[in-house]
């Protein structure tokens, strides 16, 4: 079905965008997307090196987690991304990374603070971090656990302004309408890590920015009278 074909080629694409823009190693991290329609996730399979991966073993599974119609198995991860598909029904793709900085904030379990205007530009508040799971939710489902935590520090939160979490002694995840949308919070979501990471270093006693100023860069790009980019051309 070309629907479907066409999902596995971004997701693949998607995949490999991750590794050349140096966000994992080996075979760290994934990429999912959802057809909505048909309630099936595209995502990469599981233990398959970057430089390996193809459109055609991409593995595709529908939202109770049966394989379609591929040898391969999904990431270990895909239980995670369905429990994000289901609680947030308004994303298209899900991106988990181990890169270095947005992963040294989740082992230290920590939210990054807004800090600074570039960090105000995509989030209008602190990068929020999960709580740790308990034993039983380690040693039950853990992966689908894993996705409830994100979607329950999400209770209070809008997974469509903000499409990026960390994971209390795991990693990051980010989402978006598209694949390509996950990716690239995955990209902004290092970045912010990276200099917020050094902002505390050279400054540990700093606070957060005055909320107009956040509330400022923030609205500037994504609130109602937003003016920043080329309307014109979706820019």
């Amino acid at each position: 079905m070309k629907a479907l074909q066409d999902l596995k080629e971004q997701v693949c694409n998607c995949n490999l965008d991750l590794y050349n823009k140096g966000l994992v190693i080996q075979t760290f991290g994934n990429v999912s997307g959802i057809d909505r329609q048909r309630g099936i996730i595209a995502i990469k399979p599981s233990g398959i090196k970057y430089q390996n991966l193809t459109p055609d073993n991409m593995v595709l599974v529908d939202l109770d987690n049966h394989i379609i119609n591929n040898e391969y198995n999904p990431s270990s991860d895909t239980k995670t991304h369905l429990e994000l598909y289901k609680a947030f029904p308004n994303i298209g793709g899900v991106a988990h990374t181990h890169s270095p900085f947005a992963t040294a904030w989740a082992q230290a379990r920590r939210p990054i603070p807004c800090l600074g205007t570039t960090h105000a530009d995509y989030s209008a508040g602190e990068i929020p971090c999960t709580e740790d799971l308990s034993d039983s939710q380690i040693g039950g489902d853990y992966e689908t656990e894993t996705g409830k935590q994100i979607s329950k520090r999400f209770s209070n939160l809008s997974a469509d302004e903000l499409g990026m979490v960390l994971v209390s002694c795991h990693g990051p995840f980010t989402w978006g309408k598209h694949p390509i949308d996950a990716v690239n919070n995955s990209v902004i979501l290092e970045e912010i890590s990276k200099i917020s990471f050094y902002t505390v270093l050279l400054n540990p006693k700093i606070n957060e920015i005055q909320k107009p100023l956040i509330d400022k860069h923030f609205n500037r790009k994504h609130g109602k009278g937003s003016y920043y980019g080329q309307k014109k051309y979706g820019c």
